[in-house]
This record gives C-alpha cells, structure tokens and sequence, in this order.
C-alpha cells in the first residue's frame, strides 16, 4: 500500500491511502470529486523507510465547487 499526498485544490494537505499508484486520482468531495493528476517518482520505496509516497497535484473538480466548500 502506498499513501498520496495531495497539493492545491480543497485537499490540500490530505494523506490518502491507495492501492494502485495510478497517474490520475479522483476523489470525492462534498457533491462532486475532485481530480488530482500524479507528478514525480515515488519516495520511500525501499522495505524500511516507511510508506511509499506518491505527491499528486490538484487539476479540476468535475462539477463546480462553491466558496461554502472547505
């Protein structure tokens, strides 16, 4: 198992726990989801540095977010 990182958008900050590290990452949010598209390697692939981690980066919701959302 690995861990995303999220950057931007109305997740930013969160860790979210994933199986398959794939170059998109649609998460829900409220009424909608939003997108997040992966950039860069993975780090700590080794098997005693802890979680693989996988930085994905905020791309679109796929229904407008009102200024309510958090």
């Amino acid at each position: 198992m690995a861990i995303a990182r999220l950057h931007g958008g109305p997740l930013d900050g969160q860790i979210v726990p994933i199986q398959d590290a794939d170059d998109k990452l649609i998460v829900p949010y409220s009424e909608t989801q939003v997108v997040y598209n992966r950039r860069g390697d993975a780090q700590n692939t080794g098997s005693d540095d802890g979680p693989t981690e996988i930085d994905y980066w905020f791309d679109e919701a796929l229904e407008g977010l009102t200024s309510n959302d958090d």
